[in-house]
């Protein structure tokens, strides 16, 4: 049995890591021998910085990244979805990062985990690790920057707007189901700013609004207001 996880761990790593083939076989199964399968329920927390953590290989569900201020307002700074790797779940990676890194179940998930301490060896090992965790982790942190940049300097609307074509397109729908609270959260606004916003979309016909979520009516209209 364990030689079969070790064998499913294998195949995903080898798709998913560029330096696997690299790896010495000792340290392929060392990797995967400190890998496991979980389940985390919808709202749950994974990862908040008191423990070493873990690197995540999503294949079921989402995770929400963010960061908490001193006075508890919650900034939404990633999103995880399938087929993604989540790699600021380990304070390996964040430990030179200023500021908490908390990582929350969105929906009920399911992963491959690798021990923090495991992908740290690996990555102290082998200079191909290291830059691959490296690349990775600057590619989260440039789409912090991206959110940022929309927060800091972009309008209400356009930022709306940029945040449901990317949710259509991502779900492959034309409704986005989510709640308006929810909405507000992971764009770091408040409901009443986006239900507001939503009712002013919805007033030109560019969407519709429902107990379902948002239907997109215009798609459009909705681009032209991304630029």
């Amino acid at each position: 049995m364990i030689f079969l996880e070790h064998e499913v761990y294998s195949s995903i790593y080898k798709k998913r890591f560029p330096f696997w083939e690299e790896l010495r076989e000792c340290d392929k199964e060392y990797l995967c021998r400190n890998s496991t399968t979980k389940t985390f329920e919808k709202g749950s927390n994974i990862y908040d910085g008191s423990d070493v953590g873990g690197v995540i290989f999503l294949l079921k569900g989402s995770l929400r990244v963010y960061m908490i201020s001193e006075d508890g307002k919650e900034l939404t700074l990633l999103r995880i979805h399938e087929n993604e790797l989540c790699i600021l779940s380990s304070s390996y990676i964040t430990e030179t990062i200023t500021f908490d890194i908390m990582v929350d179940a969105e929906e009920e998930c399911e992963c491959y985990y690798i021990n923090g301490d495991a992908f740290k060896t690996i990555n102290i090992k082998y200079p191909q690790a290291r830059v691959y965790a490296l690349e990775t982790t600057v590619e989260c942190i440039s789409s912090m920057m991206w959110i940022m940049e929309q927060i800091l300097f972009m309008s209400m609307d356009k930022r709306l707007a940029i945040f449901l074509l990317d949710e259509i397109n991502r779900c492959n729908t034309d409704t986005v189901m989510l709640t308006h609270s929810l909405i507000a959260k992971y764009m770091g606004s408040a409901r009443e700013v986006v239900s507001r916003m939503l009712k002013y979309f919805e007033n030109e016909g560019i969407v519709e609004l429902s107990r379902r979520g948002v239907k997109i009516l215009d798609k459009k209209r909705l681009r032209e207001l991304t630029r």
